[in-house]
């Protein structure tokens, strides 16, 4: 076939497709809608970067003007509020086991004599860490204020002894700690995950409707038609029925990124135009994926969807953004290779938060090359396929 008999065929099948998915408005609510959806929820989520004002319960059994400073100084963290004071620890503890509190800060009697006396009176505190995320922030908050209500209680004893405020705080703070948060000074969490989880799920949707839309033609007995129309190419046929669908994730991927970087104003040290071509050759490395897998499990499409969106839900947690690979099992390091989303996370990390040179990870780049290589290898089996092979429930 010469070139213009090939664009024929592609744009014959790309029509034939865009009446598919009007008669199946499911493509359009997984290829459109769940994506936008989840972007805008997830980002909407965590507006604020970091849950704030969790709620903790306080036992002050000193009730003293250094205890009320102590509390106030806890309540004026963003994390932490107070939202009930109890008479003991029990009661205090009951409500942690009802889930209205978080954390308990226990203020024992003759804390402030103690501390005065330079006895070490013993600040409790108790968090829940059933609740992972909220148990860590509160333990963090609770752990500076003790901290640093005992370096205030030294320092105006230094200062009852005579001495000046340099001197008090040259003892209590010998060494300054100058703290740099490097591409991402807020501390946002929503930056850091929503990078991430926002494409993740895009190419996990990429994936399985793939898989479905190749599995679809042999579930309905359709795919020698295709062929056909292809003129007996198993490649012009790939390429004319996955078409339509990569316009639209190219679309998609534009409005994630410029949501991201231009509505949130997440930090994109590379400009947008760089990410979009990076969303664009990952979309492209999710799609050809499903190709593979499906070529492997030819007629197979639940099989194939199963294992596509295994490999997607795996990716969130084989990448490195929630749990970090050089922790992991060596086998399991070497296995993150094999996930688009991982070389995804890579060149983001590299490029928007660091702004450094593609150089750096030219090896992920190389990578979502191969996979969107990888339908080479099964057009053999495609062309069998398409002649002979049936649909497998």
């Amino acid at each position: 076939m010469d070139l213009k008999e090939i664009f024929s065929r592609v744009m014959a099948i790309f029509k034939r497709e865009l009446q598919i998915f009007i008669r199946r408005p499911i493509f359009l609510f997984c290829m459109i809608l769940a994506p936008i959806f989840c972007t805008v929820f997830f980002t909407s989520l965590m507006y604020e970067g970091l849950p704030t004002n969790l709620p903790a319960g306080l036992v002050d059994e000193d009730d003293t003007q250094t205890s009320r400073k102590i509390v106030r100084t806890l309540d004026a963290l963003e994390e932490t509020e107070i939202v009930a004071r109890y008479a003991n620890f029990s009661d205090a503890h009951e409500a942690m086991r009802q889930g209205k509190i978080y954390a308990i800060f226990y203020i024992p009697k003759g804390t402030a004599e103690k501390a005065v006396a330079g006895r070490q009176p013993t600040i409790s505190f108790y968090t829940n860490e059933t609740f992972f995320v909220a148990g860590s922030l509160l333990m963090r908050d609770l752990r500076l204020t003790s901290e640093l209500s005992g370096l205030s209680v030294t320092r105006q004893t230094l200062y009852a002894k005579g001495a000046t405020e340099r001197q008090a705080m040259g003892m209590i703070q010998p060494i300054v700690v100058e703290a740099h948060p490097i591409n991402n000074s807020y501390l946002n969490y929503s930056v850091y995950l929503n990078n991430i989880t926002a494409p993740g799920i895009l190419f996990l949707m990429i994936m399985i409707c793939t898989a479905y839309t190749i599995g679809l033609e042999w579930k309905n007995g359709t795919q020698k038609l295709l062929y056909s129309m292809a003129g007996e190419s198993s490649t012009v046929a790939m390429v004319g029925k996955l078409l339509p669908q990569t316009a639209l994730y190219f679309l998609l991927i534009i409005f994630i990124d410029v949501y991201l970087y231009k509505y949130m104003m997440f930090p994109c040290n590379c400009g947008i135009w760089a990410m979009i071509g990076i969303g664009f050759l990952t979309v492209l490395a999710s799609q050809a994926f499903a190709v593979f897998v499906f070529g492997i499990l030819v007629g197979q499409m639940r099989m194939s969807m199963s294992v596509c969106s295994l490999w997607g839900i795996l990716s969130f947690s084989l990448t490195g953004f929630t749990f970090p690979v050089s922790a992991m099992h060596p086998v399991i390091q070497w296995l993150t290779n094999l996930f688009p989303l991982r070389h995804y996370y890579l060149i983001y990390v590299n490029q928007a938060l660091n702004g450094y040179s593609i150089m750096y990870v030219w090896h992920s780049v190389v990578a979502l090359m191969i996979f969107v290589l990888l339908p080479t290898l099964m057009l053999r089996r495609y062309r069998k396929a398409f002649r002979e092979n049936k649909y497998i429930p």
